[in-house]
């Protein structure tokens, strides 16, 4: 990540190299219709190349996108007295050659980030104690839940073994895509569960029962599967809460959170938990803290970034006063979008469904070609402009704020509360 540069009112920009890019949307509700997406299982190709040749000489290392500031610290407590040894090679964590042709074949990663380097070893450790844990965007936390659930996954066993609950369904998908690419040596089978559009819905009771071993998905739909007995949870090893801030907040899915938890716990008792999100408030960290104890009785783990360290070093942020929403406009027109040229693409985040429309209008009126998400959007129209939006056949992306989470960033980001009071 590089370069950062000014964004509008009450934003906050940055500046990275472009990739693809994964977008959001709170779309998972109680009466949408049950999934019928299915995901082909991880491809049984196999690599000729030896893991001894893809370890890192770290003599000759130049780079790592996922490695933290030097300066950054971790707070780590651990319930008990159970040893913990940093892994500073993903060799380090007993790992399956067919994993750790993932993580090097496939994700292409060096060594593990600094997140990685404590928090694995937490997870991966007999008595496998739950986890709860804080890590910023970009730090890696993705690849720790997903390696955590890969690695207890048995192969051998048609059966639901690891279970991953996103607040959006497009979080699942995204998830769902570093998954299979990290496991696609290993022949684990996958299920997507979230909302399927209408011209693939089919009534939960003509769904055949779930013999893929790891699923991920949103709260409504995974909870329905197990409601109607469709998800078994008896060998369910590994439960992950991504962005576990919103799944257990009040206004989020704390209701439909807690059935899941209650549930997997009667199934299998001994089920690990981990839940990981870039913050947490100190009502949701009580909340959390108290749940996860009194629903597993038993002790956990908890790992935090201390707060004065959240941000990235490599982001900065600024901020720019604007008189009025004219001159927000033209800050984004003529500071943002001239970034926005020269290193790729453009999200703007703003505060609701209406300052997205007025902001697109606004920006269609000055000659840009823009594309707009949010939550009111046909699942199969957001599908359509985050996916236009990944191939780079759009180079402007507005969105409400609350699809800010998650994001990869990387492309110009900008955050803005345009055009107030709509």
């Amino acid at each position: 990540m590089e370069g950062n540069h000014p964004a509008a009112d009450g934003s906050s920009a940055a500046t990275m190299e472009p990739k693809s890019l994964q977008s959001k949307s709170w779309a998972d509700v109680a009466d949408e219709p049950d999934p019928e997406q299915e995901q082909p299982g991880p491809s049984d190709e196999k690599s000729d190349v030896q893991l001894d040749s893809l370890a890192i000489d770290e003599s000759k290392r130049v780079n790592n996108n996922l490695t933290d500031p030097d300066d950054s610290r971790i707070e780590a407590v651990t319930s008990d007295d159970t040893p913990y040894t940093s892994a500073k090679r993903f060799e380090d964590l007993n790992l399956s050659p067919e994993l750790l042709k993932g993580l090097y074949i496939e994700m292409k990663f060096e060594r593990p980030s600094k997140i990685q380097t404590i928090s694995l070893p937490m997870i991966l450790t007999p008595p496998y104690k739950n986890l709860i844990a804080q890590a910023h965007n970009g730090s890696g936390k993705t690849t720790c839940f997903v390696l955590g659930m890969l690695s207890r996954v048995d192969p051998n066993l048609k059966a639901p073994q690891a279970l991953c609950i996103c607040p959006t369904r497009e979080l699942a998908i995204q998830n769902m895509e570093v998954l299979l690419k990290m496991g696609k040596y290993t022949g684990i089978t996958t299920e997507l569960a979230i909302p399927s559009d209408s011209a693939n819905y089919i009534p939960i009771q003509k769904r055949p029962p779930i013999t893929e071993q790891v699923i991920i998905g949103t709260p409504g739909t995974i909870s329905k599967w197990v409601v109607a007995r469709k998800l078994g949870v008896n060998q369910m090893k590994i439960l992950v809460f991504d962005e576990a801030d919103h799944m257990l907040a009040e206004s989020g899915f704390q209701d439909e959170s807690v059935k899941i938890m209650k549930a997997i716990q009667k199934g299998n008792s001994s089920c690990q938990v981990l839940l990981f999100s870039a913050t947490f408030d100190d009502a949701v960290q009580a909340f959390v803290s108290k749940i996860v104890k009194e629903i597993f009785v038993r002790d956990y783990n908890q790992m935090f970034v201390k707060k004065e360290e959240l941000s990235l070093e490599s982001v900065k942020q600024y901020k720019v006063q604007c008189p009025d929403e004219l001159s927000k406009i033209m800050v984004i027109k003529d500071k943002i979008f001239e970034i926005g040229e020269k290193v790729g693409q453009t999200i703007i985040f703003v505060r609701s469904r209406n300052s997205a429309s007025m902001l697109h209008q606004a920006l269609v009126k000055y000659g840009y070609e823009v594309t707009t998400i949010q939550g009111a959007l046909k699942q199969e129209d957001r599908d359509r402009i985050i996916k236009e939006f990944k191939e780079g056949l759009t180079q402007v992306l507005i969105s409400t704020d609350l699809l800010a989470r998650g994001f990869d960033q990387s492309q110009v980001i900008v955050s803005s509360n345009v055009i107030p009071n709509s």
